[in-house]
């Protein structure tokens, strides 16, 4: 949501109406998914939990639009190739990480026996997916990719209804159903 008001008002672009709605569904999905008619506020100290995590919620949503309009200008404006882009960015990754790296380095090895193929499916569909995202900005306004992309939650709650047996479904095939409509708005508008 942010990242599709940011994209109008700092690039300028103009989403038709139909996009537009379709930016909102999704959006609408994704509150309805994460929403939980269930938790109730009993006390002080849960209504204060609620508050910081909301505000983590807002920080996160600000800092992902934000790195989402830079990537777009990247990649669009600047003509860096995305493969040049992601390549660049998990460059800069593995060079700050690294040193919280070898301070674990028990840690790291404990994990990588562990979990080996996670570790490679993670290190190999990260970056291919965000490769993905950067080749559609190339061409494509923000507005349409930001809200597309958030098909991933769609996925995660259908993974986590069928894989972790997670509850409430009929809200979920709800919320699910406005993500798909939102993106197929998106994708005709």
């Amino acid at each position: 949501m942010l990242s599709t008001f940011a994209a109008i008002l700092f690039f300028g672009e103009r989403p038709s109406p139909l996009a537009l709605g379709g930016a909102l569904l999704v959006v609408g999905g994704v509150f309805l998914l994460t929403w939980s008619a269930t938790a109730r506020i009993d006390a002080r100290g849960a209504r204060k939990n609620r508050a910081w995590a909301v505000g983590y919620g807002l920080l996160t949503g600000l800092l992902i639009a934000s790195y989402t309009l830079w990537d777009k200008q990247a990649v669009s404006a600047m003509m860096i190739p995305p493969i040049v882009f992601e390549n660049g960015a998990s460059f800069s990754r593995a060079v700050l990480l690294s040193p919280i790296a070898i301070r674990q380095w028990s840690d790291v090895k404990r994990e990588w026996r562990a979990h080996p193929k996670e570790i490679l499916a993670i290190a190999l569909l990260s970056p291919l997916s965000y490769l993905l995202v950067l080749t559609a900005m190339v061409t494509t306004p923000v507005s349409y990719v930001a809200p597309a992309r958030e098909l991933s939650i769609l996925i995660g709650a259908v993974m986590g209804t069928r894989l972790l047996g997670e509850r409430d479904a009929r809200r979920r095939l709800i919320a699910a159903s406005a993500i798909g409509a939102g993106v197929v708005a998106l994708a005709l508008g």
